[in-house]
C-alpha cells in the first residue's frame, strides 16, 4: 500500500498560501514561473501525514492487520522515520480519536474521512485543497489539521487555511446532513498545541464569501495591490519585492533630529523581520551570482574566512610524539589546535613535521563590494560548488 502525498496537486491560490494572497492578491501572479522549494522539513512532514493515514485506514477504513504490519514496516525503512516521529504522530492520532468519541457520544452516526479533496472554487477560483480529517454528527463538522513543524506555534482562530477547509468540507457533506456548526482544528503535537475555532455556518459562509472571493479574485487576475508585512514569509518574491523594501526602510519623517521614543517602539517591532529580509535579499543575491553568473553593479564573488584543520589528528600525534614531544604537552583532552602547536613547536618546525597533514579549505562563498581586497571569483556555479 502506497500513500504518495508528495505528488499532490497545487492550486494556484492555495488555502495554505491564502494569508499572503488575502492581504497582497498581486503577489500570486507576481511569483509565476519561479519554482516551489521543498525542504527536510517539509518532506518530514509530508511523511508524518503518510505515516498518520495508515494508521487512520487501519482505524477505521478497514485496512487489516497484515496490510497494515507490511505498510508499517516499510515505513520504518524511510529516511524520516524514527521513534519521536511515531510517537508524535500516535499524539496527533489519539487526539483525532478523542474527537470520533465525542462526535459518537453526540450521535452515533458518525462520519469520518481522511485525506480528502475539497474543492473551494465557490470562494476562491480553481481552487482546492486536502483535509487531513473530517467528521460531522449531530450537525457539528469538524475539520482537523495536522501541523507537524515545531519551528512556530499555529494557531486556527482566524487562521484562513482552515476556515477554507472548513468551506470544502461543509461543501462536500453539505447535501447529505445538515450542518450547522464548523469546528476547525490544528493539531501540532511537537509543540503541544491544541487549536480549535468553532464558527455558525453562516458566519463562515458570509466570510468566504464577502471577505474571501472578492480577494481571491483579485488575486487570480494578479490585480489590487502590494502590501509588505508579516504574510510576506513564504512570498516567492519576498527578496526582491519593492513593496517590502519600502516597507523595511520606512522610517518616519519628522523634522525633529531624534526618533521620538513611540518612533523607535515602532521600529523595534519591525527590527526581526527587518533582520530577516536583509538575510533574505543577500542570500537571493548570492545564489543569482553563483548559480547564474549574475553581475551586480559593483558587487563581486569572493571566498570568505577559511581556518586551517588536521586532516588527520592521530597521525599527526605519532609524528609529534616521535619527535620527543611528550603527549601532555601536545595534548589537553585532545590534541591542541593548530595554533597552539605551532606556540609550543615553532611554526617552521612543525610544518616540516607534519605539513602533509594540514589542508585549507577554500573559504565559502560571500559578497563583498568591489572594494575588498580580496580576488573576485568568477566561476559558473558547477565549477564552483563541485570545488568546496
Amino acid at each position: 500500500m502506497k500513500l504518495d502525498h508528495s505528488s499532490r496537486a497545487h492550486a494556484k491560490l492555495s488555502a495554505s498560501g491564502a494569508n499572503q494572497w488575502l492581504n497582497c492578491p498581486p503577489s500570486i501572479k507576481a511569483s509565476e514561473g519561479i519554482g516551489d522549494k521543498t525542504s527536510v522539513f517539509a518532506e518530514e512532514g509530508t511523511f508524518a501525514h503518510e505515516l498518520s493515514e495508515l494508521y487512520f485506514n487501519h482505524m477505521y477504513n478497514g485496512l487489516t492487520d497484515y496490510e497494515y504490519n507490511k505498510a508499517f514496516k516499510n515505513y520504518k525503512k524511510n529516511q524520516y522515520y524514527n521513534e519521536e516521529l511515531r510517537e508524535y504522530v500516535e499524539q496527533y492520532v489519539d487526539a483525532v480519536e478523542e474527537r470520533v468519541n465525542a462526535a459518537k457520544a453526540r450521535d452515533p452516526d458518525v462520519t469520518t474521512l481522511f485525506e480528502t479533496r475539497l474543492d473551494l472554487g465557490r470562494y476562491v477560483p480553481e481552487s482546492f485543497g486536502t483535509g487531513d480529517v473530517i467528521i460531522y454528527s449531530g450537525g457539528v463538522l469538524e475539520i482537523i489539521d495536522l501541523k507537524y513543524g515545531k519551528g512556530v506555534e499555529v494557531s486556527a482562530i482566524e487562521n484562513p487555511q482552515l476556515r477554507l477547509y472548513g468551506l470544502g468540507a461543509y461543501e462536500l457533506l453539505n447535501a447529505l446532513y445538515d450542518i450547522h456548526t464548523v469546528r476547525m482544528t490544528i493539531i501540532q503535537p511537537r509543540l503541544d498545541n491544541f487549536s480549535t475555532e468553532e464558527l455558525q455556518i453562516n458566519t463562515l459562509i458570509d466570510w468566504g464569501l464577502n471577505t474571501v472571493r472578492p480577494k481571491a479574485e483579485l488575486a487570480f487576475e494578479g490585480e489590487g495591490e502590494f502590501k509588505a508585512g508579516a504574510h510576506c514569509k513564504f512570498c516567492k518574491i519576498k527578496h526582491s519585492c519593492r513593496t517590502r523594501a519600502e516597507y523595511m526602510q520606512d522610517v518616519p519623517n519628522k523634522p525633529a533630529h531624534l526618533l521620538s521614543d513611540e518612533e523607535i517602539a515602532e521600529l523595534l517591532h519591525k527590527l526581526p523581520d527587518i533582520k530577516k529580509w536583509a538575510d533574505e535579499v543577500e542570500g537571493y543575491a548570492l545564489e543569482e551570482m553563483t548559480e547564474k553568473d549574475k553581475d551586480y553593479p559593483g558587487w563581486k564573488l569572493v571566498e570568505g574566512r577559511s581556518r586551517r584543520v588536521m586532516t588527520d589528528t592521530k597521525a599527526i600525534k605519532e609524528v609529534l610524539t616521535k619527535q620527543g614531544y611528550k603527549a601532555e604537552s601536545i595534548t589537553e583532552t585532545k590534541l591542541l589546535s593548530i595554533t597552539n602547536l605551532e606556540k609550543q613547536i615553532g611554526k617552521k618546525a612543525f610544518s616540516q613535521m607534519v605539513g602533509e597533514y594540514i589542508e585549507k579549505p577554500r573559504g565559502k562563498l560571500t559578497l563583498a563590494p568591489e572594494s575588498d581586497k580580496r580576488q573576485a571569483v568568477k566561476q559558473k556555479a558547477e565549477d564552483d560548488f563541485d570545488k568546496l
